[in-house]
C-alpha cells in the first residue's frame, strides 16, 4: 500500500511521495477482514492496562488478538474507543474488564481491507 503524494499522511518516513508498505501478521489480517465485514467489534481492557481484549473471534487465541489489535492501532488501521460500547451487546464475557468499547476501521484500515480483498489474502 502506498501513501502517495495526494493523500500522504506525513508519517515522517516518506517525505510525501513514497509507497509505504504495511506488514500484517495473520491475526492482524484476519481482524481487518472481519472489521471489513461487521464494521465494529467489541473490545475491553482493564483500568490498569493498555492491552485490548476481543473475545469474539476464534481463529487465534485471545492473546494473539490482543497483540494484533494493539499493533493495528499503532499502525493507524483501527481505532479502539472505550467510550463507545456496542449497543445491545452482551459484555458478560468481559466481566473482568471494566473498560468496554468498540473497535472500528480507520480510513487507512479500510484501504488495507480493500488491498487484502484484491489480493485474495485471508
Amino acid at each position: 500500500m502506498g501513501c502517495g503524494t495526494s493523500n500522504c499522511e506525513k508519517c515522517g518516513g516518506c517525505g510525501g511521495g513514497c509507497r509505504r508498505e504495511i506488514v500484517l501478521t495473520p491475526p492482524e489480517a484476519a481482524l481487518l477482514l472481519r472489521l471489513g465485514e461487521v464494521a465494529f467489534l467489541p473490545v475491553a481492557r482493564r483500568y490498569d492496562g493498555e492491552t485490548p481484549v476481543c473475545l469474539e473471534e476464534a481463529d487465534y487465541t485471545p492473546a494473539e488478538y490482543s497483540e494484533a489489535l494493539s499493533w493495528l492501532q499503532l499502525k493507524g488501521l483501527v481505532s479502539l474507543d472505550y467510550d463507545l460500547p456496542l449497543r445491545n451487546f452482551d459484555y458478560a464475557a468481559y466481566g473482568e474488564y471494566p473498560l468496554r468499547g468498540s473497535a472500528a476501521l480507520t480510513a487507512a484500515g479500510q484501504e488495507a481491507v480493500e488491498v487484502l480483498e484484491l489480493q485474495g489474502t485471508e
